[in-house]
């Protein structure tokens, strides 16, 4: 069996839900989640700087973070388990502005996000994971910065159910800012 790149437009602008390039066969899978030429072909460019991994155990919360200046659009996939991913708008002139979408990323389902500036960007860890971001920025330290996990201005909808309630954040994670700050603060990109 084949799967072919399948580009889907999601209600926020830019965000594309896209179904990679696999070809299955007796001996496993064999896939392919980024070509330059594919994605230009749809009307996407996008040039890779950086990739980076993430190993996570069951119930981590990686907040919602986005980058201040040089902002980083991404290409998230769980490559290993299965992860509740949320993309927040945060470009003011967005009709979109302060929307969140949600996805479940898993290594079964094997779809990716291609998330594009203005977006802040967390998952819920449903299972001990493995993410991928392949980043078309670099990663800055000095403009890494985010929205809390929870913020009830958002109001995310989390599935702690699935997580027995208990989460796990980073120490960087429990002092981000509140979405009230964020306005008072940036405003919006």
């Amino acid at each position: 069996m084949i799967k072919k790149f399948d580009f889907t437009l999601t209600e926020i602008s830019g965000l594309y839900k896209i179904q990679p390039f696999c070809a299955y066969d007796e001996r496993g899978y064999f896939l392919k989640d980024y070509s330059k030429e594919i994605f230009k072909e749809n009307g996407i460019e996008y040039d890779l700087m950086e990739v980076f991994y993430t190993s996570s155990i069951k119930g981590v919360v990686r907040a919602l973070h986005f980058q201040r200046i040089m902002q980083q659009p991404k290409l998230v996939r769980c490559v290993f388990g299965k992860v509740f991913d949320v993309v927040v708008d945060l470009r003011k002139d967005s009709p979109t502005y302060s929307k969140w979408i949600s996805f479940e990323l898993s290594e079964s389902n094997q779809y990716e996000l291609l998330i594009p500036s203005g977006c802040a960007h967390g998952y819920l860890v449903l299972e001990k994971s493995i993410v991928s971001y392949k980043c078309c920025e670099k990663f800055i330290s000095e403009y890494d910065d985010g929205i809390f996990w929870n913020d009830p201005e958002i109001g995310i909808n989390w599935p702690l159910e699935s997580v027995d309630n208990k989460v796990t954040l980073s120490e960087k994670d429990k002092r981000l800012m509140s979405f009230s700050q964020f306005k008072e603060i940036i405003g919006g990109f």
